[in-house]
């Protein structure tokens, strides 16, 4: 006889799993949906070009790719922001700006896995499209912050580390990093915390090939950059090191005003300056962050940023972008962890009781007012005593049990009783449900 086994890396959600699910998700839509944006879904196999168009070759790797049966290159989506570009571009000509979308879906990556990470996993996305402001970054990150805060969780259990790529480049402009070099330089960044400082000074030398930068000077002072905390002190930094470019002091300025805006919107207690983040994909183009649990091991719970390139990249109308992604795994990894996991209820509000196989029909007929009152309702499909139909009635969760036995019949009403105080009282059927 066959073994069927789950796949490596992929979820199955008993419903005890799925009500656990269900709760995270509709927390997630309800905030977005309060921020005024609106749901999208894309299409979960798209063209691999997509994919390796925004990410390179070298994302094949990860992607679930194959060849249809129409002899097309097509991939299970690992992520939803080249979904997204491609829907907005399509209709950029004629879509209302800015446009504020969310989603939350299934991703797909053939990857190692490992603790909160699985080769298929949920996702929960919001980006704004078209709007080049600081406003929009601000609404993005204080849309992320209360997607967390809305499960309870304070600022002593998660941060957000904020850094920016358009003062990187302007940084390592001034440090003699040639603009061909920007990107692979910026990745041996994003690598600061992760490899040896060995293996860091190789990287660089790599990726500065052919600019003038010193290496070993560059990293140190990309140490001083990554180790400030304020923009007080990144100011202080730029005029020791004899960088005070009209760019610069910009940059400076956008960020205290998009400090300003988060100060505003209550969520700034949650932010710190951490030039330490700069997000690896080539794509990003400014202000970029990540959010962090602050208990644990510390694990990434968010991540996202400015990518006003990408759209025009895949061959559409230029428009600014700005956005996150947030996985479900670590996010209720995290809840577990603090004692606030919670779960939908889907048990019945309602167990009909039934007293005999002859007032069945005149029971069924009261399960349907019910349900069709919108109240979730059960009864029993065998004959039973009444002992134990109350039973599976308290078994199932249920707040109140409905009696349909002969003698309610012929008087033309049911017995309510509340299953947690005991409480019993009779009423007609046509005031059953203002009752319940």
């Amino acid at each position: 006889m066959a073994n069927f086994k789950t796949l490596p890396g992929f979820r199955e959600f008993y419903p005890e799993d799925y009500a656990k699910k269900s709760y995270l998700f509709s927390c997630w839509r309800g905030v977005a949906r309060s921020f005024g944006f609106q749901e999208f879904e894309p299409p979960v196999l798209e063209q691999l070009d997509l994919f390796t168009e925004k990410s390179g070759e070298e994302i094949k790797s990860q992607l679930f790719e194959f060849v249809d049966k129409g002899e097309r290159a097509v991939s299970l989506r690992p992520e939803m922001t080249p979904s997204l570009a491609r829907m907005v571009g399509a209709k950029a000509a004629g879509i209302r700006r800015p446009v504020k979308w969310f989603a939350i879906g299934e991703n797909y990556r053939y990857e190692r896995q490992q603790k909160g990470r699985l080769r298929a996993f949920y996702q929960f996305n919001a980006d704004i499209l078209g709007e080049a402001s600081l406003n929009a970054d601000a609404e993005i990150i204080a849309l992320l912050i209360e997607s967390l805060r809305v499960f309870g969780l304070d600022e002593n259990q998660f941060k957000l580390r904020l850094g920016d790529r358009n003062l990187w480049v302007l940084f390592l402009q001034n440090s003699g990093v040639e603009d061909e070099r920007l990107i692979a330089v910026l990745s041996v960044i994003d690598k600061l915390e992760k490899v040896s400082p060995e293996a860091l000074l190789d990287m660089m030398k790599t990726a500065l090939e052919g600019s003038k930068a010193n290496a070993e000077k560059l990293i140190e002072n990309i140490r001083q950059l990554v180790a400030l905390r304020s923009v007080d002190a990144l100011e202080e930094f730029f005029n020791s090191i004899g960088v005070q470019s009209e760019n610069i002091a910009l940059r400076l300025k956008d960020w205290r005003d998009l400090l300003a805006l988060l100060d505003s919107m209550d969520v700034a207690k949650f932010v710190s300056v951490d030039m330490g983040i700069v997000r690896g994909l080539a794509y990003y183009t400014g202000f970029v962050f990540e959010a962090f649990q602050t208990v644990g091991t510390g694990r990434a719970l968010a991540g996202g940023g400015r990518y006003d390139n990408l759209v025009a990249k895949l061959g559409y109308q230029d428009m600014p972008a700005v956005g996150f992604g947030m996985g479900d795994v670590t996010v209720s990894d995290l809840l577990e962890l603090v004692g606030l996991e919670k779960s939908d209820d889907f048990s019945p509000q309602v167990y009909v009781i039934i007293g005999s196989e002859n007032v069945r029909k005149n029971a069924l007929s009261v399960v349907r007012i019910l349900r069709s009152a919108g109240i979730r309702t059960d009864y029993p499909f065998k004959s039973a005593g009444f002992g134990k139909q109350f039973k599976q009635a308290d078994a199932l969760g249920a707040k109140y049990a409905v009696i349909v036995g002969e003698d309610e019949v012929a008087k033309g009403v049911v017995k309510i009783k509340n299953l947690k105080t005991a409480e019993e009282r009779e009423v007609a059927i046509s005031e059953i449900v203002s009752a319940i």
